[in-house]
């Protein structure tokens, strides 16, 4: 198992964020459902977008991988049959939306996972939305977990499922589209809804044709087609996070390129978050760059971080650098994701000397003085950067291990840190 050993540096410079995993990912799979030819520009390259491919490619999608392009011949919104177990590898996005674009055919679809899609990522709340509308779904070890198996077709309906986690909504809402409509889709306690507003921003974008009441209620009148589209990823603002982070740990002044503003993902907020902790940080939208000053006081800050749940990681290694203490809340649904994020990051932190404080729905960090220390990944990629970014700014040597997880979203991790003065060095 390889590890990173993290060493306290300043960092100098500019650095580029990779391209954006989740649009990337529904740059695919709306690609592979539309007629004829699609070209997706400066895609991110990483596992799960394999994984994305390679599901697809089940579905009968063609896909042409060249260095700075992918181009695909869709299906035209018809899934007619499936060959192959889909394995999902580490991603919940190719889970969730391939287990509900499998309802479209008439035929059994399989989907798996690795150890954490089946024992930590529940499907179950998609397949009940999936039952409702008449599709046969069955999770094969009986836990709500993968592998799972559907067979449909889906029928038109009404349906009603939990919202806490996006993934399952945004899913049962793009099979439902390309489904023989209409559709109503009611959600339980909505959450994370800058997620479900990307992907309606991609069904704008197409055309898809929706109803949207409060992210509560939604009508689709199903028999959605399109025509092939080009497109070019933005980059990945929860990626952005961790380059942010490190200068401000660092008490660094760093310039982050390819950070679009304008936008529709969520975790632009952190951003804003930052600057409310004291964080010296001038947005330049025209350019596309954040550009962070030496800033040398944070202060702690009460955050309601579900819009941008995924950061709560990151914002807890910033947290330990911050006076007085910060409040993270409405975060229960991070104890869902790769690994249980609350629980790890304040495992792994305590290790590191940290004044954190699990609650249930979130945590509790006072200013500390981190300390290197040996600490573990969870094989969750935001917990591995999360990590070398605290390692970063921590007395001592840091040890990470369990890092390949991090190819997930930012395959160039450590070649681009290294770029701007970090000392984090790829060891077994």
């Amino acid at each position: 198992m390889r590890h990173y050993v993290v060493k306290k540096q300043k960092l100098r410079g500019n650095i580029q964020i990779p391209s954006s995993k989740s649009h990337t990912l529904r740059a695919l799979l709306f690609g592979a459902m539309g007629n004829n030819k699609t070209v997706i520009y400066n895609p991110l390259f990483s596992n799960d977008s394999k994984a994305m491919i390679d599901a697809l490619k089940n579905f009968g999608a063609c896909f042409e991988i060249h260095p700075n392009r992918i181009e695909i011949t869709g299906v035209n919104g018809k899934i007619t049959s499936c060959d192959d177990v889909l394995n999902a590898h580490n991603s919940g996005i190719v889970l969730r939306f391939c287990t509900a674009i499998g309802a479209l055919s008439t035929r059994p679809v399989v989907v798996t996972g690795d150890h954490s899609i089946r024992n930590a990522r529940s499907v179950q709340p998609l397949l009940n939305g999936l039952n409702q509308l008449g599709v046969r779904t069955e999770s094969l070890k009986g836990n709500g977990f993968a592998p799972v198996l559907v067979q449909g077709t889906i029928k038109s309906g009404i349906a009603t499922i939990s919202g806490e986690d996006s993934q399952p909504v945004s899913a049962l809402l793009i099979a439902c589209s390309f489904a023989n409509g209409p559709f109503q889709i009611d959600v339980r306690n909505p959450g994370e809804k800058p997620w479900v507003a990307l992907t309606l921003n991609w069904f704008d974008r197409l055309g898809i044709s929706y109803k949207n009441s409060d992210f509560s209620t939604y009508s689709l009148p199903g028999h959605t087609r399109y025509d092939g589209f080009e497109y070019t990823v933005p980059g990945d603002l929860s990626s952005s996070a961790f380059s942010i982070a490190a200068a401000l740990v660092t008490q660094s002044e760093l310039t982050i390129r390819n950070v679009d503003m304008d936008d529709c993902q969520g975790d632009k907020e952190l951003i804003s978050v930052f600057q409310q902790m004291g964080a010296l940080i001038d947005i330049d939208k025209q350019n596309k760059t954040v550009h962070v000053k030496k800033t040398n006081a944070l202060s702690g800050v009460t955050v309601d971080i579900n819009n941008f749940v995924d950061a709560i990681t990151i914002l807890a290694v910033v947290a330990c650098f911050a006076d007085g203490e910060t409040h993270i809340k409405n975060a229960a649904i991070a104890q869902q994701k790769e690994c249980n994020r609350i629980m790890s990051i304040a495992t792994e932190l305590k290790k590191m000397n940290a004044q954190i404080t699990p609650t249930k729905d979130g945590l509790i960090i006072k200013k500390s003085r981190l300390q290197g220390a040996e600490v573990f990944s969870y094989n969750d990629h935001r917990m591995a950067m999360s990590l070398a970014v605290a390692g970063l700014g921590a007395e001592g040597e840091t040890r990470i291990t369990a890092i390949e997880c991090v190819g997930k979203t930012y395959p160039t991790f450590v070649s681009d840190f290294n770029k701007i003065g970090a000392d984090i060095k790829e060891a077994l």
